[in-house]
């Protein structure tokens, strides 16, 4: 296929003359006859009658014109679709989080990038860990955030906090009167804790043993949004990761407080190997990162 000779007779069929064609595509009016005759030459079919300098379309060069147009809207979509990707004014990011991150942490950061002005489409899809590891292996995603350790490969992983979870106790309790708890306070109030399988579960088990302290836990549950809330109803205290304890550092029915001995809340970021990064990716890691400097750095203020 010659993309001129489709050119040519889209410029006869819209101008109705060759002279005209001629001048559309910038090209001698001998050129525009010869791209024609090799059009008509290449598809075996009259699309023009010509009588005395005349020359009309054929029923054929209308049907001809109308798929002509069909790529030439095409054409013009994708230019325009290129040039908006070059500014960085487009583009789809598909970010996979563990729900610490994707309830409430991960929006407010994208609505930063929002207010500096970007435009790209954000896909966000909450899972725990172990999907979220999934994705990154598979490379389904453009990035993503997950709780050590991980067993697949297919993706590097960097740091991206290791700040300590916190207690959050309910306002009125007289615990709420302290400036940080320990494993011992814990006897005196009833406990939210965490599923088995999370990797902090362990460890806060034996800071409990370590300890000589026991209790029995009134609630179990997988996220920290989950213990927060029902903290805030006055369920009982939870240890919560740092993001969701900063984004409700102020609530009215809920004190925020470290917990001694600390245990960490590792999280990574992960960046599949074969998927290419862009700049709106990109652009969202930095705006991600620097939000998360923020809330950590608000959270050490109260340690």
């Amino acid at each position: 296929m010659n993309i001129l000779h489709y050119s040519a007779f889209r410029a006869i069929m819209l101008t109705g003359t060759v002279k005209g064609a001629a001048e559309i595509i910038n090209k001698s009016q001998s050129t525009v006859s010869r791209l024609l005759d090799g059009l008509e030459h290449d598809l075996d079919l009259s699309l023009f009658t010509r009588r005395k300098g005349l020359i009309t379309p054929t029923p054929e060069a209308y049907m001809l014109l109308e798929q002509v147009e069909k790529v030439y809207s095409s054409l013009e979509s994708l230019k325009s679709f290129s040039k908006k990707l070059s500014s960085g004014d487009l583009g789809t990011v598909t970010i996979g989080s563990m729900p610490a991150l994707g309830t409430q942490f991960i929006p407010a950061s994208l609505k930063a990038t929002k207010e500096c002005g970007d435009k790209s489409r954000y896909i966000v899809n909450v899972a725990m860990s172990p999907q979220v590891e999934e994705w990154a292996a598979f490379q389904r995603i453009d990035f993503g955030f997950a709780e050590y350790p991980f067993t697949r490969t297919g993706f590097r992983s960097e740091v991206f906090s290791e700040a300590p979870y916190m207690a959050a106790v309910p306002i009125k309790h007289p615990l709420s009167r302290k400036d940080f708890l320990q494993p011992n306070d814990l006897k005196d109030i009833p406990f939210i804790t965490w599923s088995h399988h999370l990797s902090a579960s362990t460890l806060f088990e034996q800071i409990l043993i370590s300890a000589g302290v026991e209790i029995e836990p009134a609630y179990q549950t997988s996220l920290s949004f989950t213990a927060f809330e029902m903290v805030k109803l006055g369920l009982g205290a939870a240890l919560v990761d740092p993001f969701t304890a900063n984004i409700n550092l102020d609530h009215e029915c809920v004190k925020i407080m470290p917990f001694y001995p600390k245990i960490p809340f590792k999280v990574a970021l992960l960046i599949p190997d074969t998927r290419p990064q862009s700049a709106a990716s990109r652009l969202a890691i930095k705006t991600i990162a620097s939000n998360r400097d923020k809330i950590i750095g608000m959270v050490k203020l109260n340690d």
